[in-house]
């Protein structure tokens, strides 16, 4: 449904106007296109940050369970058992922290979503607000 097109000053306003509804099909497709590419970008980067502070959060708890477990330990038998119980605990609550602060900045490079998309769908309707009352 491609018409040839014209210079400006050679075509008749019916071919204008399908040249126009044609160019702004296009660019609609082409703002959706890449709104959607936006979006999903986005989702991966929250979908990773959401991850990783569920894993911190598991590495949280078994680092409170093996606290238990040290104090229990250091209670029950008052030897060595119980120092190795907070060793490996220190090394839980270590690793939820590095988990912690990775899934934060993951979270923090997720833009508003479709923002740079909405910005330039705006600007494209206020140029053709602006062309249109500029021709009458």
């Amino acid at each position: 449904m491609t018409t040839q097109q014209k210079p400006v000053s050679e075509a008749s306003i019916p071919q204008l106007v399908g040249q126009l509804q044609e160019q702004t099909t296009r660019l609609v497709r082409d703002e959706i296109r890449l709104a959607q590419r936006e979006f999903q970008e986005s989702a991966r980067h929250a979908g990773i940050g959401a991850g990783l502070i569920s894993a911190a959060g598991l590495l949280a708890v078994l680092g409170l369970m093996t606290a238990i477990a040290a104090v229990v330990a250091a209670i029950a038998l008052v030897l060595p058992v119980w120092a190795a119980a907070i060793i490996v605990a220190a090394v839980l609550f270590i690793a939820a922290g590095v988990a912690a602060l990775i899934s934060r900045r993951q979270v923090q490079q997720v833009p508003p979503p479709a923002a740079t998309s909405a910005d330039s769908i705006k600007h494209d309707f206020d140029d053709i607000k602006e062309a249109r009352h500029g021709t009458r």
